[in-house]
Formats: structure tokens, sequence, C-alpha cells
């Protein structure tokens, strides 16, 4: 398609400009292209009536149309003709509402299993990390054995979203558990290696060493299904998990807003609502109905 090239192309320069990531990128540019092809013309000629014909198209598809497909699309032909410089309020593109959905969250009898039921060391470890310092996926990849720091029991989480450095605390486990790690694998630059380009198989690493993200992922779910945890689980569960146990073991918000590496408090006070503190914990009326009865007909 002709001059299609040469649009991409300064689409990932305004991204890279803009300081977004290269996912970012990569996902506006699939869906962008996708429109492309559909009509056979650049994104940046289509008129209000084709635009909403295909979105309409996207949300047809199925009975359960992807919402992140939908939304993507949108938002990628949006970022496109800003970056053009083109007016898109013609286009009347849609508002995209954002779901309001509580995490997932291990009991820590859930947790415990976890642990205990990962046969490998060094999915042990990946699980203890992951867990044990409120890591996302790509921070856990990212670390290196410099940023390590026994001495002072805590971990160095180098340059991460928002392309901010912070200290999480090394628990006195995971210490020992990192230690017989790296002395039985002996790891010389990232702590989780996967297998070469190429060998990747089910939890396999990227090109440079790294463990991947699928790989990672592909251990938390086995590990849960061997602990028989019935749970829609991830990566990211982990996190939520580590940030709800640490306020109900008393930690206040706005250190956990640190640890987190969060930009706004409000993200972390979404926790409170899942969290079952002391103070606020919430019961069934059934538990009070079952005292109260109970003991009035004895």
């Amino acid at each position: 398609m002709a001059g299609f090239d040469q649009l991409l192309q300064r689409f990932q320069r305004n991204i890279s400009v803009l300081g977004r990531s290269q996912s970012t990128f990569n996902c506006y540019s699939r869906h962008v292209a996708a429109m492309a092809m559909h009509f056979g013309c650049l994104p940046t000629e289509l008129d209000p009536e084709q635009v909403q014909d295909y979105l309409y198209l996207l949300q047809s598809r199925s009975k359960t149309p992807s919402q992140t497909y939908f939304k993507h699309t949108v938002y990628g032909l949006r970022f496109l003709l800003k970056c053009e410089g083109l007016d898109y309020s013609f286009l009347h593109l849609p508002s995209i509402k954002h779901e309001k959905k509580l995490p997932v969250v291990l009991s820590k009898e859930e947790m415990w299993q976890l642990l205990t039921k990962a046969t490998l060391l060094k999915h042990k470890i990946l699980l203890g990390l992951m867990y044990g310092c409120g890591l996302r996926c790509i921070e856990v990849r990212n670390i290196r054995l410099r940023d390590l720091d026994f001495d002072r029991k805590m971990l160095h989480i180098v340059q991460s979203k928002g392309k901010k450095d912070r200290y999480v605390p090394l628990s006195d486990h995971i210490i020992r558990g990192l230690q017989k790690y790296i002395g039985a694998e002996r790891p010389i630059d990232w702590l989780f290696h996967g297998q070469p380009s190429g060998h990747q198989g089910r939890a396999g690493g990227d090109f440079d060493g790294r463990y991947s993200g699928r790989g990672i992922n592909w251990v938390i779910k086995a590990v849960a299904k061997a602990a028989g945890i019935r749970k829609s689980i991830s990566a990211h569960t982990l996190r939520h998990t580590y940030a709800t146990h640490l306020l109900e073991d008393g930690l206040d918000i706005i250190t956990l807003k640190e640890l987190l590496g969060h930009e706004r408090i409000e993200t972390t006070m979404e926790y409170l609502h899942i969290s079952q503190l002391d103070r606020n914990r919430a019961f069934s009326p059934l538990d009070t109905l079952f005292e109260q009865c109970a003991h009035a007909s004895k």
C-alpha cells in the first residue's frame, strides 16, 4: 500500500519521542495495519462512516467481542491521527469505559501451597521473589545479580514502570534461597535465565537470555494447578497478593505505595477494598444469626 511504510515510520518515531514504549507501537501499529488492510487505504484517509462500520464489525464478530481489541483499535487510530497533526473529532471515536474489576488475590494458605508445590528450586525462588517483593513480571525478568544487596537485605529495581528506580526489602528466607539458587545455577548476569532462542519450549527465554514473560506465567499456572488452586491467576496476581497481605499485616498505605512504585496513591488505595483489616473486617450476617439463634434455642 503506497505510503503505509512511511506512515508507520513516522508513527514509530513520534511514539518514541513522546516516551512511549516499543510495545505500545507494536500494539497500535498492528491494529491500524489491520484497519488499513480491511479498507485498502491509509487509516488517515478514512471517513467517519468507514470508521464506524469497522468498529461495528469488530463488535459483531462474536457474541463476546474482545473489549481489549476494540479499545486498542480506537486508541491506535486516535494516537496515529494525533501524531500526524490531523483533527479526529469529526470521526466521533467512542470513549472507552474503564472496567472496574477487583484483582484476584490468594489467601496465605493458597500462597503457601503455591510455594511448597513448586518442585524446582528455580521456580520456588521465582515465585518467592514475586510474592515477597511485589514484583511486576518485567521487573523479575530484569533482575541482575548486581541488583541484589544481601548485606542490606534489599533488592534494587532499576528503571521500572514510569522509568523509576526503587528498593524493596528482601526476606531472610528468600536470601537463603537465593544464595542456594545462585550457587547451584551459577547465573552470570540475569538472575533468571531461559533457553536460547529457537529452543524456548513452553518456558523458554528471550534472545538476550532472560526468562520470558510467557515462561513465567506458564510456571505460575502449572504450579497453581499442582497446588489445587482453582482461581484464575497470573504473574500479577502475586503482586496483588503481596499488597493485600501487607495491608492485612498492618503496613500503612503510604509505605505500600512506595514499595509498589505507584505514581498515585489512588492506585494503591484500591487494595483497601479487598483487604480484610481487623478494624473493618467484613462478615456475613449468617455468622451472627447462627451464634444468636443457636444459643437461644438451647
